[in-house]
């Protein structure tokens, strides 16, 4: 019996499931609770290939991180550049809304995100989610709304992360106290949500 040999990746397949799993390890154990041995497992290859691949363990977790923030900015760029799309509407509202309810179906992406915006300490990351955030607004901004609406925007996106990293779509118990602020929050979002991806 003949065997079949596996398509070889190309580097840039390779680098691609490396970032993959990176992003998956840093989402359960964060920057500190992550090393670069871990990512290897998590992805099937040797450390030093990752290490020769990223450099050390902060580049890749910047990398990691900015790719999912910038994930973030991408999804309203193109709501915004949409040119249907009318911000003064409840629709286009809406339309925002949806696009970021979408990304946070990806709890691996949310949890590296929330732990990258935590790492404040570390000062290259906290440059990384400064420079990100700005982006972010920035591009909300685009919209037209009031730095203002822009914030409450982000705010109101902030919450939901916190709620969906500390799990509480899966306590919608009515005994449980944060149930009605999850509900009121989520809204119809809830159902899509509910099950981690």
């Amino acid at each position: 019996m003949m065997s079949t040999k596996a398509p070889r990746m190309s580097a840039d397949e390779r680098r691609e499931a490396i970032l993959q799993a990176a992003t998956r390890a840093f989402a359960r154990g964060g920057y500190h609770g992550t090393s670069t041995d871990a990512v290897a497992k998590e992805a099937g290859v040797s450390q030093p290939y990752v290490v020769r691949m990223f450099g050390t363990k902060l580049e890749l977790f910047l990398e990691v991180f900015q790719r999912a923030v910038g994930g973030i900015r991408e999804a309203f760029a193109a709501v915004v550049d949409d040119p249907a799309f009318d911000p003064a509407s409840e629709d286009g509202r809406e339309r925002m809304g949806q696009a970021y309810t979408e990304l946070l179906q990806d709890h691996a992406f949310l949890q590296v995100m929330m732990h990258g915006f935590s790492a404040g300490g570390i000062d290259e990351i906290a440059a990384a989610a400064r420079s990100c955030m700005g982006e972010v607004f920035a591009t909300i901004r685009r919209t037209g709304w009031s730095d203002e609406e822009v914030r409450d925007f982000i705010a109101y996106g902030m919450l939901l992360n916190v709620m969906v990293s500390m799990r509480a779509l899966e306590h919608l118990e009515p005994d449980d106290p944060l149930a009605p602020l999850t509900a009121c929050a989520f809204g119809d979002a809830v159902e899509l949500l509910e099950s981690p991806a």
